[in-house]
């Protein structure tokens, strides 16, 4: 089991993000349970990011909207970067 922390920047996101899209919240909690138990399931599509954001993967929340991680496999941790629209996370 993996533990899910958070960065303060994804606090304030998630935050404006739920206010605009509240429908997404149920599934919000799914996903983070899918990853708390296996980050790598392949209903969450998680793929290793390119570029600037090499050292982060992402999982999908939805087709459209995408939550930005960090996997710190070695601590089993996994810690919530980032959360918007595919344009607006990469």
């Amino acid at each position: 089991m993996y533990i899910i922390d958070q960065t303060e920047l994804f606090e304030r996101t998630a935050q404006k993000f739920f206010k605009k899209h509240r429908n997404l919240l149920p599934k919000f909690v799914e996903v983070i349970q899918m990853l708390q138990s296996d980050p790598f399931s392949p209903s969450l599509k998680t793929h290793k990011l390119k570029g600037e954001l090499s050292k982060y993967h992402a999982c999908r929340l939805t087709y459209e909207y995408r939550i930005i991680v960090t996997i710190v496999i070695t601590e089993e941790q996994i810690i919530l970067m980032d959360i918007g629209s595919h344009d607006e996370v990469y």
